[in-house]
């Protein structure tokens, strides 16, 4: 497969930011990294080989980039103020800067589904709801989208602006309800193995139902486990029978 890495200095987050791209054509697959990883993790865990049949084919084009979780939510030395004002930043790098980059590497209608597990889970689920003007959908594989289970105690208007089980509950933004309602890709998977929390994905999905929000939600069996065979077997399933 065609593989290429780039980086430019970014704006918002005042830091040089690589970006792993796979692939030549098809729809763009965003992928965030889990906790403290960085833009080639899925490459190193052999999920890029797991997908290479469907990068080739040309279905997809993956873009992986960087964690900034060890400047937030990671960063123990940090005052939880300030973990959530580089968050924020590090969601205007993909909205700004990412999201342009795929669109120039790609073609302005084509269709980006972000797409993570564990703590990227969560980001790729609170990017997409953000912004559904341009982020398309979503694969969310064993997350927990509350995300002062990651703030350590700390909870202030920017965690809950971040946290989609918090502010979907009170969103009442009609054309952006909207704009989410129309994405035909929120999938939601997750195991009930080891370390997995199969509660933390059906209570999301409950609350997209509240709100009349079209989601797919797949919980498996406890032979699932919270590691890189389950996500190396999910992901490929779905870009081959969804997209």
């Amino acid at each position: 497969m065609n593989r290429q890495l780039t980086s430019w200095f970014s704006p918002a987050l005042q830091k040089e930011m690589p970006i792993a791209t796979y692939g030549d054509f098809g729809f763009a697959l965003l992928l965030v990294p889990t906790a403290a990883a960085d833009y080639l993790e899925y490459e190193r865990f052999q999920l890029m080989d797991s997908l290479a049949p469907y990068i080739n084919s040309g279905k997809v084009k993956v873009f992986s980039v960087n964690s900034i979780n060890n400047e937030s939510w990671l960063n123990n030395n940090m005052a939880g103020e300030h973990k959530a004002i580089r968050h924020n930043q590090f969601n205007e790098y993909i909205y700004n800067e990412v999201v342009p980059f795929i669109k120039n590497s790609t073609s302005p209608e084509t269709p980006i589904i972000t797409c993570g597990a564990s703590f990227g889970a969560l980001h790729s689920i609170n990017l997409f709801l953000k912004r559904p003007d341009l982020i398309n959908g979503v694969i969310a594989m064993s997350g927990v989208y509350n995300l002062s289970e990651y703030s350590k105690g700390f909870f202030d208007e920017q965690v809950y602006f971040n946290s989609p089980m918090h502010y979907l509950k009170n969103l009442s933004d009609h054309h952006l309800l909207e704009q989410i309602r129309r994405s035909n890709h929120i999938h939601i998977l997750t195991g009930s193995g080891d370390y997995e929390d199969p509660n933390a994905s059906k209570e999301f999905a409950s609350m997209l139902y509240s709100k009349g929000i079209n989601y797919e939600l797949d919980v498996r069996g406890h032979e699932w486990k919270h590691d890189w065979p389950t996500w190396r077997a999910m992901l490929p399933l779905y870009l081959e029978t969804r997209f």
